[in-house]
């Protein structure tokens, strides 16, 4: 009986199936827990969301902003941009349920002082904190207004957290802080501009887990391919799972009972280095 935690599938349905198989992974006794943008840039982002679906309770996944942006784009009004790959997903003839499914999907998880999210969390957010103010989403997303929530949810704005922030302000700084965070300074101001390696950092900012915490939790993450699974200078406990296959890397699984890490690499090397050429990262 293990708990696996899998970086970003972005679509990469082949590739996921391969590292169930080299996991000898079994939904009736093992667990798999998956760190979020499950779909959009690969090919399978229909095959990944019914697969993870049909998995059922052996598998727990948060909410990326690629999930969110197939939500806005669905549900709240949103545009379809140049490089996303939707169009199966839209047509197909259980999209309904598909998205049903995906808007019920929570924005942390938490087990024995292991929280995964799918960016991070800022340093002066506790655990509880943190899984309680993904509820505020949770309920945002299962309310009769959950279409209006998606369609104001777009923005950088406000980009500090502060306790008395409420509304729509609230939703959408909670909504970036989990699902988009790479840098921020000391006061916990977010960056949105940087999307690279450690290199890009602006002035006065650093990777969100170059600050202590607290707690002693161990935080798990994907979001930030560019780090290539490491996370150099971690001032906290934490395990970086997105190796960026959709970018021609490589699809990662962490054993949390043992540590070790399993990878297989992008199935489709010609179409995985054409994706790599653009890198459209949102």
């Amino acid at each position: 009986m293990s708990t696996y935690a899998i970086g970003d599938l972005h679509g990469c349905h082949v590739e996921f199936v391969t590292l169930l198989e080299r996991i000898s992974f079994n939904p009736a006794r093992d667990t798999l827990w998956l760190v979020g943008d499950l779909i959009n840039r690969g090919p399978g982002s229909l095959e990944c969301l019914r697969e993870v679906r049909a998995l059922g309770n052996a598998a727990r996944s948060v909410l990326g902003n690629h999930d969110f942006h197939l939500l806005v784009l669905a549900r709240g009004g949103g545009k379809l941009k140049k490089n996303d790959t939707f169009s199966q997903l839209l047509d197909a003839p259980d999209r309904e349920a598909l998205l049903d499914w995906l808007q019920s999907l929570p924005l942390s998880v938490c087990e024995n002082n292991t929280l995964m999210t799918h960016a991070g969390v800022l340093p002066q957010w506790s655990v509880a904190q943190t899984e309680l103010r993904g509820l505020e989403i949770q309920a945002a997303l299962a309310s009769e207004t959950s279409g209006q929530f998606l369609a104001a949810l777009f923005g950088n704005q406000p980009d500090t957290w502060q306790d008395d922030i409420d509304g729509i302000d609230r939703l959408r700084l909670i909504v970036n802080v989990l699902t988009r965070m790479r840098f921020i300074d000391a006061q916990g101001r977010l960056d949105f501009a940087a999307k690279e390696g450690l290199d890009s950092a602006p002035p006065g900012f650093l990777p969100w887990f170059q600050y202590p915490r607290d707690d002693d939790a161990q935080l798990l993450f994907g979001h930030w391919a560019a780090l290539e699974g490491k996370t150099p200078q971690a001032k906290i406990s934490v395990e970086a799972l997105d190796t960026g296959c959709v970018w021609g890397g490589r699809l990662t699984a962490l054993n949390l009972d043992s540590g070790e890490r399993t990878s297989v690499a992008c199935a489709e090397a010609l179409a995985c280095s054409d994706r790599a050429q653009s890198k459209p990262r949102w």
